[in-house]
């Protein structure tokens, strides 16, 4: 059986090196390897604790190291990352072992000239009573740059859009694994039976008060084995996704459209409230993306959903829609407790996206009959890709309004915006970081 932390060391090196998606490679390591509970789970902990602490531990390297950061080569760095996260961050780990097989790992992957140096950095940080230094507070910036692992661009924005309060608190919500949520596929069964069948695979349910047909899950391992996975009793869906879908609130009969809708999630909620009578184009750029979604339809059971390969942006035009769901792409700053990977990246914020995004927001617009209902939302927490967009969507289009969103008991607004604005937070929902707008066509040129 291989040495997990070789194993976390090859999945961190694939991540940095080819780009790939934490989750994907992990799976698949884990499954290559045949690991088992215990060692399945730490390596787990070891990839996406260096993920999430990559910021961290690199100040860390910087104050105890007499080689600049930037010269220490990628897999010296990556075995030092995995060391200290193990000295200071994993209880269970003794701090001679963390030492011992962190140079027992560089050596094993001919790091010889470097093996020295690994352990000379982290015996040094063992003696140290204070192994990072946290810059002043009143640095806002870097301060919490370092402690939470994030990029200061990040801590800028929102500080700027949010204020210092709700600030620490998304930043604080991001450490650790984010919460499983499904909502149960009430085409086939309802909340008490599916919650029954988990049960007897060992799997714990919760009930959400936000939502009738949600549930949160502990105990799961690799979801898409459990039995009920594989009969399509339900799907894998964020809390702030089937609020999104709720705000919508599709009906029977009616004709929607999902503009960006891969994996299909929210088309998949969209079919279960439309009691798969109606249609659904759920649309994207990709064929694979397309596939997937075609797939879980198949395995829910749904046949109201039609694919259609489409750029949103500047696509072939759709039937008139009664509801329309504009999902568009985005920074995704809201969900970067399930992207660890891309938590040390600078360009987290990119410049050209509100345009792209309100191009698409425009474009499907235009197939919103009149009196219909649209929902334009995003899974980033950046004024520029939410409100300013909307704001800007109003201004230039006189035949739609918004209209105000009745919050569920539970979801607070963390900040002050329009009624028909809803920014989540995971401290004021328990959701990723989420904006939903609703907008409605005026009826025949009349508002109503």
């Amino acid at each position: 059986m291989a040495e997990p932390r070789a194993v976390a060391f090859r999945v961190l090196l694939k991540i940095e090196e080819d780009g790939a998606y934490s989750n994907l490679a992990l799976s698949h390591a884990i499954r290559e390897n045949k690991l088992g509970g215990v060692d399945s789970a730490f390596v787990s902990a070891l990839v996406y604790g260096v993920l999430e602490r990559t910021i961290t531990l690199d100040e860390i390297i910087r104050q105890h190291s007499k080689i600049p950061l930037r010269k220490i080569e990628t897999e010296t760095k990556i075995i030092l990352r995995m060391g200290i996260f193990q000295l200071l961050y994993m209880d269970k780990v003794p701090a001679f072992s963390a030492v011992n097989e962190s140079v027992k790992l560089a050596k094993r992957y001919k790091l010889n000239r470097s093996a020295g140096f690994i352990n000379g950095v982290l015996r040094g940080i063992t003696r140290d009573g204070q192994p990072l230094r946290l810059p002043d507070e009143r640095d806002a910036l870097r301060y919490f740059s370092i402690k939470y692992a994030v990029p200061q661009s990040l801590v800028g924005l929102w500080l700027s859009a949010y204020g210092r309060e709700n600030t620490e608190r998304l930043l604080l919500s991001l450490s650790g694994r984010p919460k499983l949520y499904i909502r149960v596929n009430t085409l086939k069964t309802d909340r008490a039976a599916l919650t029954a069948a988990l049960a007897q695979e060992g799997v714990s349910c919760e009930e959400v008060p936000l939502l009738p047909d949600a549930l949160s899950l502990s105990g799961t391992g690799d979801v898409e084995q459990l039995k009920a996975f594989r009969a399509g009793l339900f799907h894998v869906q964020d809390l702030s996704s089937q609020l999104c879908v709720h705000f919508l609130s599709p009906q029977p009969r009616e004709v929607m459209h999902d503009v960006c809708a891969a994996p299909g999630g929210k088309s998949f909620t969209a079919a279960q409230l439309m009691r798969d009578r109606g249609r659904i184009y759920a649309c994207d750029l990709f064929d694979h993306k397309l596939k997937l979604i075609r797939d879980g339809a198949c395995r829910l059971g749904i046949r109201s959903i039609v694919t259609q390969k489409r750029d949103a942006a500047s696509g072939m035009p759709l039937p008139l829609a009664d509801r329309i769901l504009c999902d568009v792409p985005c920074s995704g700053l809201g969900v970067l407790s399930r992207k660890p990977e891309i938590r040390a990246k600078s360009d987290l914020i990119p410049q050209d996206l509100p345009e792209l995004q309100y191009r698409i927001l425009c474009r499907s617009a235009e197939r919103l009959a009149f009196g219909g209902t649209l929902v334009y939302s995003t899974c980033t927490l950046n004024p520029a890709e939410n409100g300013e967009n909307v704001r800007r969507f109003l201004a230039e289009h006189a035949d739609f309004r918004g209209v105000p969103l009745p919050l569920p008991e539970g979801v607070t607004r963390a900040v002050d915006e329009p009624a028909h604005e809803l920014t989540l937070m995971p401290h004021t929902a328990g959701t990723d970081g989420f904006f939903i707008a609703l907008l409605r066509r005026s009826a025949g040129g009349q508002d109503h």
